[in-house]
């Protein structure tokens, strides 16, 4: 039993190394996999389309020039804005018809391989391509390494201009999807973090007195979960980057408003947890002082009551977070009636244990000027995390970026152009959840 216990633990860590983030259940493992399967669908597709269509426009089925600038161009265009695109695109054809040209006068060699790739470099200078200037000597390496040398040199150009063609077309037929799932499931991981690093917060003051290796301890914890934001908002920007002239976004709604003023709310109740634990470490001594002037100075600020009362605020909080982060999820998927409920629930639950700690501290007999600060510290920042997550203002801002997608603004206008629209009963179809739900201006603080 003990081995088999073991070797499941091995294995288990070998497999958070091979797939860091991996689902932890198999009902999670489609969801997970979706999105890497289309990528890999869509590459191979165009690669296997330009091959064919240039076979039969040049008659060239030997050569695999214009499968290979294919599927650079749709990879280029994948995950980039216009702007990016086109030059990414550009330098991709700059690349290869770099290398149509020398390998129409020479073979592969060091000296021609050199010039290539010079060539390559003093042209993307030259049309400013600024960031994607080495993909124009990559592309040029890889067509002079898969490209046939019995083929002429128009008929190299022909094959390129096809795979670049099938390409550009193939992205605006079949355009990448919008990661609107993908940065709604970040912003969530971002909110768990912190809940996460608050709850062990939270377990540590409610056993034991306040010490400055732990309260160090929390405060790293909360600059790792900065780094968390960091890549929650760079998966939010590709949400706004993938819907640029992206026909998929007729039919979607546009989520990234939403999911930004989501992170951007988490974010600024970080900062106020990161002060929060920053004034209390300035309040204590350091360790190698000892435990007991280190516990005589944090019982000086909190008492056993106030302490207990505290940890379970930072719990209420945690579970706060948690639910802000679930309801930003949701919307996201237009479904956030009962994620509301549950928030509202738990900032309910946080005023009346905030209340509580506000008359712990505030009725506390000690004058010094510093133990008041610090005290003010505290409630201040919980109260910066309940106005962050204010119910009543994400409905608000709701309402003003949760619109329709476009399609259903034109999915009326054609319904009624057809026959008989007259005596149908207008305003029964809707392309878009309600923009603010019944109950999410209803709860009012007790």
């Amino acid at each position: 039993m003990a081995e088999a216990r073991d070797e499941r633990g091995w294995l288990a860590v070998v497999a958070d190394r091979a797939w860091p983030g991996r689902p932890t259940r198999w009902t999670d493992l489609p969801t997970r996999l979706r999105p890497t399967l289309a990528w890999v669908l869509r590459l191979t597709s165009a690669a296997v389309i330009a091959w064919l269509i240039a076979g039969r426009v040049t008659g060239i089925s030997t050569d695999l020039t214009a499968p290979l600038t294919a599927l650079l161009v749709v990879q280029a265009s994948a995950f980039s804005t216009l702007r990016m695109s086109v030059l990414r695109v550009g330098a991709v054809l700059t690349g290869v018809l770099v290398a149509v040209a020398f390998s129409a006068l020479a073979g592969l060699s060091w000296w021609s391989l050199a010039a290539v790739i010079a060539a390559s470099l003093v042209l993307a200078k030259v049309f400013r391509l600024g960031e994607q200037a080495l993909e124009v000597p990559i592309s040029a390496m890889l067509i002079l390494a898969v490209g046939s040398p019995d083929v002429a040199a128009e008929a190299r150009v022909a094959l390129t201009l096809v795979g670049a063609a099938v390409g550009v077309v193939f992205n605006l037929l079949l355009p990448s999807a919008v990661p609107s799932g993908r940065a709604g499931l970040a912003v969530l991981r971002v909110a768990y973090a912190m809940a996460d690093c608050l709850d062990r917060a939270s377990r540590s003051m409610a056993t034991d007195r306040l010490r400055r290796s732990e309260v160090e301890r929390w405060a790293d914890e909360t600059r790792g979960v900065a780094a968390r934001v960091a890549e929650a908002s760079a998966v939010v920007t590709q949400v706004k980057e993938g819907r640029r002239f992206n026909p998929r976004a007729l039919t979607t709604t546009d989520v990234e408003p939403g999911l930004r003023e989501g992170l951007d709310r988490l974010e600024a109740s970080l900062l106020a947890i990161r002060a929060l634990f920053t004034v209390i470490l300035a309040e204590l001594p350091p360790d190698a002082d000892g435990d007991e002037a280190a516990g005589a100075a944090a019982d000086d600020a909190f008492d056993e009551d106030a302490r207990q009362a505290l940890s379970v605020v930072l719990a209420d909080v945690a579970d706060c977070l948690r639910a802000y982060g679930r309801l930003v999820h949701a919307e996201a998927g237009g479904a956030q009636e009962r994620a509301e409920e549950a928030l509202a629930e738990s900032l309910e639950i946080l005023r009346e244990t905030r209340a509580i700690l506000t008359e712990l501290l505030t009725s506390r007999p000690e004058g010094r000027v510093e133990l008041w600060l610090l005290r003010g510290s505290v409630l201040a920042a919980v109260e910066q995390v309940l106005v962050q997550l204010d119910l009543e203002r994400r409905a608000r801002l709701r309402a003003a970026w949760q619109r329709p997608a476009p399609i259903s603004v034109v999915a009326p206008l054609v319904r009624d152009a057809l026959p008989g629209a007259r005596t149908r009963r207008h305003g029964s179809w809707s392309g878009a959840p309600d923009a603010v739900s019944g109950t999410s201006t209803t709860h009012q603080p007790r």
